[in-house]
């Protein structure tokens, strides 16, 4: 059986409400898709690596680091230009750019094997998590990611928002 699919983001969520929506989906595995683990603002400090390591695995969900999957800085500057330019802040963006969604394509996802993938985090999950900050998931390369497995896999995506 394939494990099941759901992405969430940490903005808009505070540390206990965060930690519930992934015990009521019953996450099984926690794959963290950013290439630095930490976030801005005293109110998600609960997500920042050593942090949200800890509190996982109290609560029996296992962690692993997908940096691999993680946006090059030059790319995440493609995506800043792009907010800037329409005068959007990170925090409340709602879609990416076509020119990133075109750049992690190319850059990430034209190799990424989606079965090897699964394979390596998915033993024994019925249930596997993609994160990263943003509270739309379509603001956000985690979405990709998810898109990516579905048509690859079929897997069923569901997005905790």
């Amino acid at each position: 059986m394939q494990p099941e699919i759901v992405t969430i983001g940490v903005y808009g969520f505070e540390r206990e409400a965060f930690f519930q929506a992934l015990l009521d989906t019953h996450v099984d595995i926690f794959c963290d898709l950013r290439a630095r683990r930490g976030v801005r603002g005293s109110q998600y400090t609960f997500v920042n690596s050593a942090r949200l390591q800890q509190s996982l695995q109290e609560i029996g969900i296992r962690y692993v680091h997908c940096k691999e999957l993680a946006p090059s800085a030059a790319l995440r500057a493609v995506q800043t230009e792009e907010d800037r330019q329409a005068h959007i802040a990170k925090r409340v963006r709602s879609t990416l750019s076509q020119r990133f969604i075109q750049g992690y394509k190319q850059e990430y996802l034209a190799l990424f094997d989606a079965r090897q993938f699964m394979t390596q985090i998915s033993e024994n999950a019925a249930v596997v998590c993609l994160f990263c900050v943003e509270h739309e998931p379509d603001a956000c390369h985690r979405s990709l990611v998810a898109q990516h497995l579905t048509q690859e896999l079929g897997l069923h995506v569901t997005h905790i928002t």
